[in-house]
């Protein structure tokens, strides 16, 4: 990571672009800011405001990087969760690989930042991504980029893109999770075909295969697992008809957020090849965790002896009407929390400095800027109260906040997360 692009951030100034911060910090850099160490409920920051726990934050980068450790895994985390780079710093430092990214936008973020190595986990057709790919790999020789192949069109097209390059594009064949998944190749003939595509070309080369097993239709252990195994089985079989031949290491790549105990078992299958495996997970949603989606489908939950994740968001918002006994409204709604999976979760009430459960409060709908909540009547909640919200799926909590608070659990906000969407 480049450590004076990452300082940079610390240098920008504070103002209107940044949601929920103390308006009273106009014109300071974030570093400043950082450095008064307020309090999230009591220094001016206003609500809505989203906020990470540094505790659990923390807790959750240990935890995969032990697991991966204890598996024998390389670990690339995937970057889209926060295109966040001082969270892709902390991964890289909690003996990261690389990042796995989703778009070539995303890869250029990470490498203005100094990340070194990039998964790209889809097939790049277009011109001007791939020339600047090209020129990325030619001016920096320690920089690499490994990006799937799914077709033989897509072969062809990245090879026209690619002509004149001075370093091959590295690639792996995608496996598709099966009929009716998302993107891949759908049968091992075809996957062969693809190979033998890009065995054809001088500007990629075939250095392994991956997929994503959280596409497996009517996804269960037994699916999955089967599923995992002809990934496994298909890098084996490319590595007896010799399509692997003169790279230092095989890539075999798989891994999201609700199966990768299954690849940790599977991939420790894997027999000998003709070179070395980077056996390479891509988890991602980890680093936050949340209160609703992962909570339920965390492979921790099988697994509890390996640990469990801690949910690091908190979405504090305010009372802004309370029309009836069994109705209430915040000033928070779909421009600020991830609704895509599940709604909020009403958890916590502050009131003069005191923190109560929410009890007999549901979230039951979202407005753009309103969230409706229902409440019971053992429900205390007035007009001014700080209701603090769960969230389901990082992915789309991350992605509504440019420069995100991290506070300990006193309450003291000691860093801001900038990211880049």
């Amino acid at each position: 990571m480049s450590i004076e692009a990452l300082a940079r951030l610390a240098e920008e100034r504070v103002d209107h672009r940044f949601k929920g911060l103390p308006p009273d910090a106009d014109g300071l850099t974030v570093g400043e800011l950082a450095a008064q160490r307020r309090d999230l409920f009591t220094g001016g920051f206003t609500t809505p405001v989203l906020a990470l726990s540094a505790e659990r934050l923390e807790h959750n980068l240990r935890l995969m990087e032990t697991y991966a450790a204890r598996h024998g895994l390389a670990f690339a985390p995937h970057g889209k969760t926060s295109m966040a780079p001082q969270l892709f710093q902390r991964q890289i430092e909690r003996g990261a690989w690389g990042i796995t990214l989703a778009v070539p936008h995303q890869v250029r973020v990470a490498v203005a930042f100094g990340v070194r190595r990039v998964f790209l986990a889809n097939e790049v057709v277009d011109p001007a991504a791939l020339r600047w790919v090209a020129a990325r790999l030619a001016a920096d020789p320690s920089f690499r980029l490994v990006t799937y192949v799914d077709s033989v069109r897509g072969v062809e097209l990245m090879d026209a893109a690619l002509a004149g390059s001075v370093r091959p594009v590295d690639v792996v064949v995608e496996l598709a999770a099966g009929e009716g998944a998302r993107t891949g190749v759908r049968t091992e003939a075809e996957c062969a075909a693809v190979a033998d595509a890009v065995a054809a070309t001088r500007t990629l080369r075939l250095v392994g295969v991956a997929g994503y097993e959280g596409e497996v239709p009517r996804a269960d252990p037994e699916r999955v697992r089967a599923w995992l195994r002809r990934l496994v089985a298909l890098a084996v079989d490319f590595d007896k008809a010799g399509r692997f031949g003169g790279v230092e290491e095989i890539v075999v790549s798989a891994g999201g957020s609700a199966w990768f105990d299954a690849v940790a078992e599977v991939f420790g299958e894997i027999p000998e090849l003709s070179a070395p495996v980077l056996k390479l997970l891509r988890s991602g949603a980890y680093v936050s965790h949340d209160d609703g989606h992962y909570r339920r489908l965390t492979p921790f939950n099988r697994v509890p002896e390996e640990g469990a994740l801690e949910p690091a968001f908190r979405l504090w918002t305010q009372v802004v009407s309370r029309p009836s006994a069994e109705q209430a409204f915040v000033n928070a709604g779909k421009r600020d929390a991830a609704y895509d999976l599940d709604l909020p979760l009403a958890q916590v009430v502050r009131r003069d400095g005191t923190e109560l459960p929410a009890t007999g409060i549901e979230v039951t709908g979202l407005s753009d800027q309103h969230a409706w909540l229902r409440t019971g009547p053992g429900a205390d909640l007035e007009v001014g109260d700080w209701v603090g919200l769960g969230l389901s799926h990082p992915c789309t909590s991350f992605d509504k906040w440019a420069l995100i608070p991290v506070a300990q659990a006193d309450g003291t906000v000691v860093e801001y997360i900038r990211t880049f969407f």
